[in-house]
């Protein structure tokens, strides 16, 4: 697909295969984002004061019409750690309350938990997870096997970060409202990477990046929070919008919508983003990339001396595959990778293990996959790199 190269800024010396991390906005969608931030210099007071709750809401609606939700559930905020800090901090979790997750979450977000449990007493409970997953039947086991009734809530990540995976949330959510548990997913690779539906998802609290797979400039996500919990959410910041006559369209939109002078353009171009999805029919791109991840990654399997961390289909795999492997040091490894072979790809470290996270984006082609079994083969020969000796969970 080498002809998408051209609508991204990308650096064309480097081979890109870490899109998961941060995505990458397309010329088009950056050039509405630099048109906004114009427009805000060109009358800042009247654009932050009375034309941003028009444009806000404007992007709030679109983003709602592609989750399939209602607008009143959903806030823009810069990023989900930010999202979920608000929700957290909020929730009434007391002494001797669990929240169960997995061995698999993000750090940051282990980081919030861990600190708001210290604060309120409450434990957070990393269920192990054993890799590689043999289906989603055990995994589902392996998680509800950490509940307990102590158990108040669950958080799960819909596609893990360190080992790419999509998890099985439309049954963790199913179950956990059947045993009245609070739902809180951490969707933030889900956007235009994978179909998100909120409304037939029944979750209580998610969160999702526009600026990863939806292609929006960095510093777009949002929160959406559920019609019977999103009231009890306190904001992050008290500004104008707390406890006051209402300037939105409702209490959850001024509380957290609003909180202080900064640059609301990002915001503003999930339109665009959404547009640029649609004349590009993003979504056979999509699929084409899923599809060589689920079929065109056994050589890197086999340069690598690795195997998949699950059943390699689309119940597991998007457009994200992590490579298991033992480093004698990941970030020299990650370093080597960037400066010498000139490949941007992440090595990340999670429970004693090592992976290579490959993410496979419309501008990627063989010839990447290529230089990227190349740059292995020789990082191997030097032994810089080696095959995994796992640490199963």
């Amino acid at each position: 697909m080498t002809e998408f190269k051209e609508l991204f800024l990308l650096d064309k010396q480097t081979t890109f295969l870490n899109f998961g991390s941060f995505g990458a906005c397309p010329k088009e969608i950056f050039q509405a984002y630099q048109n906004w931030q114009l427009l805000l210099e060109q009358q800042p007071v009247k654009f932050i004061a009375e034309d941003a709750y028009v444009y806000i809401q404007k992007s709030i609606d679109a983003l709602a019409g592609y989750l399939n939700c209602s607008s009143e559930n959903l806030v823009l905020v810069t990023n989900p750690s930010y999202a979920f800090n608000a929700v957290i901090r909020s929730l009434e979790l007391k002494n001797g309350d669990e929240v169960l997750s997995t061995s698999l979450e993000y750090g940051a977000m282990i980081k919030t938990w861990e600190y708001y449990g210290k604060q309120k007493g409450f434990r957070f409970i990393q269920q192990p997870i054993s890799l590689p997953i043999a289906s989603k039947e055990e995994f589902l086991t392996e998680f509800w096997s950490g509940y307990t009734d102590r158990t108040k809530a669950v958080f799960l990540s819909h596609i893990t970060s360190a080992t790419g995976l999509i998890l099985p949330a439309e049954e963790i959510c199913k179950e956990a409202r059947r045993r009245g548990l609070i739902i809180i997913v951490d969707g933030a690779h889900v956007p235009g990477h994978i179909p998100l539906d909120l409304s037939s998802l029944d979750v209580d609290y998610y969160t999702g990046a526009c600026h990863k797979w939806m292609m929006t400039p960095k510093g777009c996500s949002f929160l959406y929070a559920g019609k019977p919990v999103k009231d009890s959410i306190d904001p992050m910041i008290i500004s104008w919008g707390y406890d006051a006559p209402m300037r939105g369209p409702n209490r959850f939109f001024d509380y957290h919508q609003f909180n202080g002078t900064r640059d609301l353009s990002a915001f503003l171009t999930i339109q665009e983003a959404l547009a640029f999805r649609e004349k590009y029919d993003w979504n056979n791109v999509s699929k084409k990339c899923r599809d060589f991840i689920l079929t065109e990654t056994a050589p890197m399997f086999d340069a690598l001396g690795s195997y998949p961390l699950a059943p390699l289909d689309e119940n597991f795999f998007g457009q994200l595959c992590s490579f298991p492997i033992h480093a004698k040091d990941p970030m020299i490894l990650k370093r080597e990778l960037l400066y010498t072979h000139g490949i941007e790809v992440p090595v990340i470290e999670q429970n004693k293990n090592t992976y290579i996270r490959i993410s496979w984006q419309a501008f990627n082609d063989q010839e990447d996959a290529n230089k990227f079994m190349k740059a292995i083969f020789q990082l191997k020969k030097e032994k810089t790199l080696s095959s995994p000796s796992f640490s199963h969970l």
